[in-house]
This record gives structure tokens, sequence and C-alpha cells, in this order.
């Protein structure tokens, strides 16, 4: 028998204590916990980062131009750059 992990025993043990019940409707709860994985990996991150006050004062005059608040522009800004949408155009 291979070597098993503290963890791994532990299970081991409570199965084989009976202390583990089936679940009514096994596939839906699956599905279920599976939708709660998918959330959690889907929500938004906070992050920090540092500009020079005329970034963030441009970032804000053009969010205003845009009618949006400017975080949201921010972050459609990284969005279409890490989705390769962003085009740089000429000046």
């Amino acid at each position: 028998m291979s070597k098993l992990t503290k963890e791994e025993r532990e299970f081991t043990r409570s199965y084989e204590r009976g202390e583990w019940k089936p679940v009514a409707n096994r596939k839906a709860e699956v599905r279920r916990y599976q939708s709660y994985a998918q959330d959690a990996l889907q929500k938004s991150k906070r992050i920090n980062i540092r500009l020079s006050p005329q970034d963030l004062e441009g970032m804000q005059q053009r969010a205003v131009e845009e009618g949006s608040p400017y975080q949201t522009l921010v972050a459609s800004i990284i969005h279409k750059f890490v989705t390769g949408r962003l085009v740089e155009r000429g000046v």
C-alpha cells in the first residue's frame, strides 16, 4: 500500500467508520459546487497601481469624455490589451 498523508489517513478512517453519507441528486450537487468554484474564480480582483499625477488626470478626463468612471476605463484598457484587441492608432 502506498504511503498516505495524514489527511488521507483521516479521510480513510472517517469513511471506514461510516461517517460519509450519500447525497440525494448527486449530479445536481456536483453542478452546484462547480458553479460556486467558477463564481469564485470569475470575481474581479482589486489591484493597486501607481500612476503619475498627469496620467491619472488624463485618464479621468478621458473617462469623463467616454461617460464612464475612470476605474472602468482602466479595466477596459487592460482587458483589451490582454485579449489582443487594444490597437495602437497613428498620431
